[in-house]
């Protein structure tokens, strides 16, 4: 209890000294005040976007995989593929004949073609031509999907996305009405949930048919993709072991050739977000690391300052019987409050920059808990680090000569 009433008395003394030496202290503050804003600013922003980015990468499927003619982000370019064969529905009905480990199959390709209902249209909306097979996790949220009559006998029937539903028919039910796709007329027979963005392009914007009437209607000679949902994602290593077998046989791969296809997975998103968020945290830390480096050489020359300006004021508190660690945890506490005040203004900044960017752009902010300490945190270490030498150096003091400095 004596304690707690010693650092009681040691945090009024301290507060007491930064109140009437606003001005120094407020400049002290302010390095302090940026580095925290810049880690809690990049860090918010940062969480914002892993919280979404793994909410689309989960509804795309962590358990698919996609056969293409290309592979994701293969750093010798297009070059290595624009001679490559299509991936065409001879690689979709061998997966289906001979995969042991997939669940479902399905076949998707794309265009993009103007949409219209009455006078209203909408340009470059990407229409994929499909088959009734559930790949991905997004459902219609009114009607219904795609059925195996559908696409065994080519119907002129569609499924649109949300924001097709929204911007063509203003509120109206869609089921059963008539939209013109490319200048073809389709059905509409149901309306998927809102799936929402990712990379920049607009997941809602699209219309899907069945893949029979696309070919009829937009050409055969384009490369199909082929999304493949695993039993059990689990298997997923021996699945890609699996397709790639099945496919070097049906494009006749010789053994002595490398693969004339690509098999990607979401992984290699996921790895390529990840080390692009780990720069990121690399920046901000490196960033506030020399702001509060800055801020902290700050708080020890005012707390230098502070000694020698309080030498009389230690030399009596020593006369009157206070203790080397009274004087020590004076100070110390003094330097602590500087940076945490500062901690606490460099949190409220950090999350209000998060929200402001949030606010006037596509990037999310997110508030976390872990955030809050490490700002706490990170303040408080810089005020222990950096006031420790100036309150050891009150505390050595000799109450004698301090009883004498002028």
């Amino acid at each position: 209890m004596k304690i707690i009433i010693e650092l009681w008395e040691e945090i009024k003394i301290a507060f007491g000294a930064l109140r009437s030496n606003k001005l120094r202290a407020f400049l002290t503050l302010l390095g302090i005040i940026v580095g925290v804003t810049t880690v809690i600013g990049i860090v918010s922003l940062t969480e914002g976007l892993d919280k979404v980015f793994g909410e689309q990468i989960s509804a795309l499927g962590s358990d698919v995989i996609y056969v293409q003619k290309v592979s994701w982000f293969d750093r010798e370019g297009w070059d290595k593929y624009r001679n490559r064969k299509d991936i065409t529905m001879s690689e979709v009905k061998a997966i289906k004949k001979y995969a042991t480990l997939a669940e479902a199959v399905s076949p998707t390709v794309g265009t993009s073609r103007v949409i219209k209902y009455g006078n209203r249209s909408l340009k470059k909306v990407s229409v994929i031509g499909t088959d009734e097979e559930k790949v991905g996790g997004v459902y219609p949220e009114f009607g219904r999907d795609l059925n195996a009559s559908d696409v065994q006998n080519r119907r002129y029937v569609c499924v649109i996305g949300w924001d097709v539903a929204d911007k063509l028919f203003e509120g109206k039910n869609p089921i059963g009405e008539r939209i013109k796709i490319g200048g073809h007329p389709f059905k509409v027979v149901g309306v998927l949930e809102k799936q929402g963005s990712i990379f920049g392009q607009n997941l809602d914007q699209e219309v899907r048919i069945p893949i029979g009437v696309f070919f009829k209607l937009f050409g055969r000679h384009r490369s199909i993709t082929i999304q493949i949902k695993v039993v059990d994602e689990s298997y997923i290593d021996e699945a890609i072991d699996e397709l790639r077998g099945i496919l070097r046989r049906v494009r006749k791969v010789p053994p002595e050739k490398e693969d004339d296809f690509g098999i990607n997975q979401m992984d290699v998103i996921m790895d390529m977000y990840n080390k692009l968020t780990g720069g990121l945290y690399a920046a901000a830390i490196g960033v506030g690391a020399i702001s509060l480096l800055v801020g902290g050489i700050g708080i020890m020359n005012i707390m230098l300052v502070s000694v020698t300006e309080r030498t009389r004021e230690i030399g009596i508190r020593k006369a009157l019987g206070a203790k080397n660690r009274n004087i020590l945890w004076q100070f110390l506490i003094e330097s602590v409050v500087i940076s945490g005040v500062g901690g606490l203004i460099g949190l409220a900044f950090g999350f209000g920059l998060g929200k402001i960017i949030s606010s006037v752009s596509i990037l999310p902010a997110t508030i976390t808990l872990w955030s809050v300490f490490l700002g706490i945190g990170f303040s408080s270490a810089v005020g222990i680090f950096f006031g420790l030498y100036p309150a050891s150096k009150a505390a050595r003091l000799n109450p004698i000569e301090a009883l004498r400095y002028e």
